[in-house]
């Protein structure tokens, strides 16, 4: 049967290139108030950089999700940070990494210092309103995520499937082999768009500043144990730690704790109860769980300036996260411009909305809807984030108080 040929639609243009001030002025207030996860960050995100400020469509935006997912590291992290360097270059990106990260970083570093003043973190109400909250969050970015790219009945289907999968089969592995088979699906059985003109991510760096990063990581990855072999430095050792818990974690957030305490509770760097308080504390704070190294970083760190242990783990940990989406954003920018594999990223696409679909079940919806009032609550922030199109750092302050309230009655 003779292949039908490509449709042939137009785009629109790319908005404008911004600053790395405005970067940072965004992305910070996203670092103050995105509670919830890893998941929920991209909630957070979509809201701010692609329905309140149009940096990118929903097309664009699933497109790095998806990158992403197949990245090692942090994925919200890395989404953000390339959003950053699309938006305004590698000041950009760092300026995006920066905001988002520096305040859950303080906020660690400050319960490090008074590490035994943080019990009963974990019960208080005004948490239980921010896992609420992250309900809401989710459910909205999957209802808008879902009416721009799974407009048919092939890829709503395709979105329920994978999402059942990625239910049945927990891992982040799961996640990496529904993408694959999705856009092998989209390839094959989706009807191909030809978009003219191409509209590349206006990203500044070529193919060979990708292959440098390439080079880069994995010399560091490999670098980095002899060198700690022949210092026998404290801060070298801190660094190779990191750096390699960075480097070689799948599915980011709540996967990277086994290989964090495998690198610091046995050299006993950090006790037990010491790594679950600051587990403890890492859920209590907005922004990427990663920063859980920076609380770690000072217990580890021998002497007055143990802060300067966590300015090591947090740099460690988040270096591999620049390097490979460095190395992967010019090479993915011109796989996608290539109508083939255009039509690839349309199941590509269905199944980043199903993997969202199936974690606004779990994990956000299980650690957080519980009783009646939580769901009331959660109907509530869902409705003033979509139908009052209220912003999202006040709805997650009503709601930690509404938390808070709901727990002393």
């Amino acid at each position: 049967m003779p292949e039908a040929p490509a449709q042939v639609t137009q785009v629109d243009p790319l908005p404008a290139r911004g600053s790395a001030l405005e970067v940072l002025r965004v992305s910070t207030r996203l670092g103050l108030t995105s509670f919830g996860g890893p998941i929920a960050h991209l909630g957070y995100f979509r809201n701010e950089y692609v329905a309140r400020r149009k940096w990118l469509d929903d097309a664009d935006y699933a497109d790095i999700v998806a990158l992403c997912q197949f990245l090692p590291g942090p994925a919200s992290s890395q989404v953000g940070i390339a959003i950053g360097l699309i938006r305004a270059g590698f000041r950009g990106a760092l300026s995006a990494w920066l905001g988002f990260t520096l305040p859950s970083v303080l906020l660690l570093v400050a319960f490090a210092y008074s590490v035994q003043q943080v019990g009963g973190v974990l019960d208080s109400g005004w948490l239980h309103g921010l896992k609420i909250v992250a309900v809401a969050v989710v459910a909205q970015a999957v209802y808008g995520m879902a009416t721009n790219l799974t407009p048919d009945r092939a890829r709503i289907t395709l979105a329920l499937l994978a999402a059942a999968f990625v239910l049945a089969w927990s891992s982040a592995f799961s996640q990496v082999l529904v993408i694959l088979v999705a856009g092998v699906i989209g390839w094959r059985i989706l009807p191909r768009v030809e978009l003219l003109p191409g509209r590349p991510f206006r990203l500044g760096i070529g193919r060979r500043t990708a292959i440098v990063s390439w080079v880069l990581f994995v010399g560091l990855l490999l670098s980095l144990p002899v060198a700690q072999r022949f210092t026998e430095s404290r801060g070298v050792a801190i660094f190779d730690s990191f750096y390699r818990s960075g480097s070689l974690v799948f599915g980011g957030g709540h996967v990277v704790l086994p290989l964090l305490q495998a690198e610091v509770v046995p050299p006993g760097w950090v006790s037990t109860g010491e790594f679950i308080a600051g587990y403890g504390a890492a859920q209590a704070v907005p922004g990427p769980l990663f920063t859980f190294a920076a609380y770690l970083g000072v217990l580890s760190w021998d002497g007055p300036n143990a802060w300067l242990g966590a300015l090591v783990a947090v740099v460690a940990i988040f270096l591999p996260s620049f390097l490979l989406v460095i190395g992967a954003l010019p090479f993915w920018d011109e796989l996608r411009s290539r109508v083939a594999f255009q039509a690839a990223l349309k199941g590509v696409n269905a199944a980043v909305v199903g993997i969202l679909l199936a974690a606004l079940y779990d994990p956000v919806w299980t650690s957080a809807i519980g009783a009646p009032e939580d769901f009331a609550l959660a109907l509530g922030a869902f409705g003033l984030l979509v139908f009052w199109k209220q912003p999202p750092w006040l709805v997650v302050l009503l709601a930690a108080f509404a938390g808070e309230l709901v727990s002393r009655f």
